[in-house]
C-alpha cells in the first residue's frame, strides 16, 4: 500500500514550482535543500511519475504535476482557512451559540448580552429560541442547545444547571400612590388589582403563600406566564404585578414604577446546559458573560 500523502510534501512541490529551483524553495519554507529533496522524492513514489523536467537550469513540473496544481493549490488554501479559523476559535472571535429561553427573556434582557458578545467578533452566531420551561428541559437532554434560561427546574440528570436568585418588585403604573411607600408589602396591594404568573407555577406558589401569612388575598385580574407582559398591562393602567426586577427595569420611566417587595419572594432562574455536549470556548464565555449581567438583580 502506498503512502498517505502528506502536507509538507505539497508545501515543497509548490514553492519548487514557484521558484524553479530546489534550493530557493527550501529557503521559502524555511529548511535545508536535502530535506526538499527527500520530500519530493517520496512524492514522487507516492504518486507513481515524476514530477520535474530539468530545462535551462530550471525545474519545470511535469504535464502530470500541472494537472493536479490547481488541486493541491486549493488543498493548501483549503489548510490556511483552516488554520485561521482555529485561531478565531481559540481567540473566541468564531463559533456558533444557540440559545433557548423563557419568552421575557427574548426580548428583554438577552439582547443586551448577545450584543456585548458580538461586539468586535464578527464571525460568531447566535440562535436564539424561546419557549416554555418544558420545552427548554426537553431541548437540553436531546443536546439540541448549547444553554438554555429558564425557572422551575427541578433537576434532570442530563442537565448541569446553576440556580440564581433574582430580587422581585412591585410595579405599577407612574402616579400610582404606591409610590408613596419605600417598601411595598402584601396588605398594601388587598385593594389592588394583581397581574401574576400562572397559578401552577412555584413563583405564584410562594407569592401566594406571602399574602395569606399577611391575612390577605390576591386580588387577580390577569394570569400571564410571562412577566414582561405584566410590565406592558402595568403600563396600560390595568393593574399592579410583583415581577423580576431584570423585567422591570427595561420599562423604568416608560410608564411604570416599582418598588422593592417584601417579604422576599425571589424569582429563581436556572442556567442549564447539556452535560454530556461540550461545550465551545464562545459559549463557556457567553454564560460567564450572561451570569455577570445578573449580579445587579441577585437577591442577596
Amino acid at each position: 500500500m502506498k503512502q498517505p500523502l502528506r502536507l509538507r510534501q505539497l508545501e515543497a512541490l509548490i514553492a519548487v514550482t514557484r521558484h524553479g529551483s530546489m534550493t530557493r524553495g527550501a529557503q521559502e519554507l524555511g529548511i535545508s535543500q536535502p530535506a526538499v529533496s527527500r520530500l519530493l522524492s517520496d512524492l514522487g513514489d507516492v504518486l507513481g511519475f515524476s514530477l520535474f523536467d530539468r530545462r535551462g537550469g530550471r525545474l519545470v513540473p511535469t504535464q502530470e504535476v500541472r494537472l493536479l496544481l490547481p488541486d493541491i493549490r486549493r488543498v493548501l488554501d483549503m489548510m490556511v482557512q483552516i488554520s485561521e479559523a482555529s485561531h478565531n476559535i481559540t481567540e473566541k472571535k468564531a463559533g456558533h451559540i444557540s440559545i433557548a429561553c423563557l419568552p421575557g427573556f427574548a426580548t428583554s434582557h438577552l439582547p443586551a448580552v448577545v450584543a456585548a458578545l458580538l461586539r468586535d467578533r464578527p464571525g460568531v452566531s447566535v440562535t436564539i429560541e424561546p419557549d416554555r420551561p418544558e420545552r427548554i428541559l426537553e431541548w437540553m437532554v436531546g443536546e439540541q442547545y448549547d444553554f438554555g434560561i429558564t425557572d422551575g427546574f427541578e433537576g434532570h440528570p442530563a442537565v448541569e444547571s446553576e440556580q440564581i436568585d433574582i430580587r422581585t418588585v412591585c410595579i405599577f403604573p407612574t402616579g400610582h400612590p404606591l409610590a408613596a411607600k419605600k417598601v411595598v408589602e402584601p396588605i398594601d396591594l388587598a385593594e389592588e388589582s394583581l397581574i401574576h404568573t400562572r397559578r401552577d407555577s412555584q413563583f405564584f406558589r410562594n407569592l401566594n403563600e406571602a399574602f395569606l401569612k399577611a391575612n390577605t388575598q390576591i386580588n387577580s385580574i390577569v394570569e400571564s406566564r410571562q412577566f414582561t407582559a405584566a410590565c406592558e398591562l402595568v403600563c396600560a393602567g390595568v393593574g399592579v404585578s410583583v415581577v423580576s426586577e431584570v423585567d422591570a427595569a427595561k420599562y423604568l420611566g416608560k410608564g411604570l414604577e416599582f418598588r422593592p417587595f417584601s417579604p422576599r419572594v425571589p424569582h429563581r432562574l436556572s442556567l442549564v446546559r447539556p452535560i454530556l455536549k461540550q461545550p465551545s470556548m464562545i459559549t463557556l464565555e457567553f454564560i460567564e458573560l450572561f451570569t455577570k449581567s445578573l449580579e445587579p438583580f441577585r437577591q442577596d
